[in-house]
């Protein structure tokens, strides 16, 4: 292990649940991620080896049999595992967004139901906000509950896009509209906890989960979209047993899930530096080896100051959430710098490993198709933009 992305000050706990991660990477997700996703396969041994370890519920208190660590350690543990194969970190993502959402807003009765077997991976969670239509623009959601007669139940319709997890798993934290008469249109939009079979096709009455939407990369979890036609759930299903609180709910998990995606940039820049490091001294052109070319040592030394800015930007947006203060400003900064730099690292790793880049028996190869995922992933760097302007013009609003 190099200097890089170090991080001052961890516990011996925090130092220990890492070093097991990473003895993990190295030896049951690297030597195995590009076969698993040149055939988009779900790792379901890797899953097995994640739960046995407990990192579903890495964060989930000890009283709901989590381990009850903090968003720095998740994030800490999330950039390891990216740097094996960044699927395997979204399959978590999304999972441990949830079980934030449960933990923060849910009632006593969802949180007694719902995160012990989130905590052991029994349950595993999706987060499902976007629409075919809706980019950006959340308060836009057309996807409509309709309480029934008698307020017990809701009725869903609508059609969800974009979701990690979306066929294997088990719980789906799903933004809809319903109708409270609120002017503001994010007042009138819900959360509900939809509890599902795992699998593709109507998985429940009304409740369709079409094929695996196929993508340039990201590949080995499933990405789905989710169908809902009058399906009906009960009224206590509803995230914290208030309607209209939804918008609130997933702005708050969408915080740490920007800090994660921020985390997955820096382990896959991690491993990009990792693989253009060790090509550059294994290949040698006009009689050395081209890392004693000043061209590459000046490609590596960007990319390492890269690497180290990002990780400490993710580290700091980390740290801010757990002190229990906003961190909207520093989780969207985070996302941006670390998305950005890690598509800049690994094109220069890419460069590096010259033609054998382009060749799907390098590593580099697959890394460079993931990368621009998270270009996009829990906003874009436009979305990201926008909310950096607009809190910095809080902070320094002129007298």
């Amino acid at each position: 292990m190099g200097r890089l992305a170090q991080t001052e000050g961890l516990t011996d706990i925090q130092q220990e649940i890492l070093a097991t991660v990473r003895t993990f990477v190295d030896k049951e997700i690297i030597p195995v991620a590009n076969d698993l996703e040149h055939a988009d396969e779900y790792p379901a041994q890797i899953v097995e080896g994640m739960k046995e370890m407990g990192l579903f519920g890495l964060m989930i208190p000890e009283e709901y049999g989590g381990l009850g660590e903090s968003l720095l350690t998740y994030a800490l543990v999330v950039e390891e595992i990216a740097r094996g194969w960044m699927s395997v970190s979204g399959i978590l993502n999304t999972h441990f967004i949830v079980a934030y959402m449960i933990k923060q807003h849910g009632t006593d009765e969802q949180k007694a139901h719902f995160l012990p077997a989130m905590a052991d991976g029994e349950v595993r969670a999706a987060f499902s906000m976007s629409e075919p239509a809706l980019g950006s623009d959340v308060a836009a959601i057309t996807t409509k509950g309709v309480p029934s007669a008698d307020g017990a139940e809701y009725v869903i319709n609508g059609q969800k896009m974009w979701l990690t997890n979306g066929g294997s798993s088990t719980l789906v934290a799903l933004l809809a509209r319903t109708d409270l008469g609120e002017a503001a249109p994010h007042k009138n939009l819900t959360t509900f906890l939809v509890e599902k079979p795992a699998g593709f096709g109507e998985v429940a009455p009304g409740l369709t989960v079409p094929g695996k939407i196929q993508k340039m990369g990201y590949k080995g979890v499933d990405t789905t979209e989710l169908v809902l036609s009058d399906y009906r759930i009960p009224a206590d299903r509803i995230l914290g047993g208030v309607p209209g609180k939804g918008f609130a709910h997933m702005m708050d998990g969408v915080e740490v899930g920007r800090v994660n995606v921020a985390a997955r940039a820096c382990g896959i820049a991690v491993r990009a530096f990792e693989l253009g490091a060790a090509y550059a001294q294994q290949r040698t052109t006009f009689g050395k080896p081209i890392a004693q070319h000043q061209a590459i040592q000046f490609k590596l030394a960007e990319m390492g100051v890269k690497v180290e800015a990002a990780h400490a930007m993710m580290v700091r947006a980390a740290k801010v959430k757990d002190s229990g203060r906003r961190n909207d400003l520093e989780a969207g900064m985070a996302k941006y710098l670390a998305a950005e730099y890690c598509k800049e690292v690994v094109e220069d790793s890419f460069r590096i490993h010259g033609g054998y880049g382009y060749s799907k028996e390098y590593e580099i190869e697959r890394l460079y198709r993931e990368a621009p995922m998270l270009l996009i992933g829990e906003g874009t760097a436009e979305i990201q933009k926008m909310i950096i302007g607009r809190r910095l013009l809080e902070d320094y609003k002129a007298k």
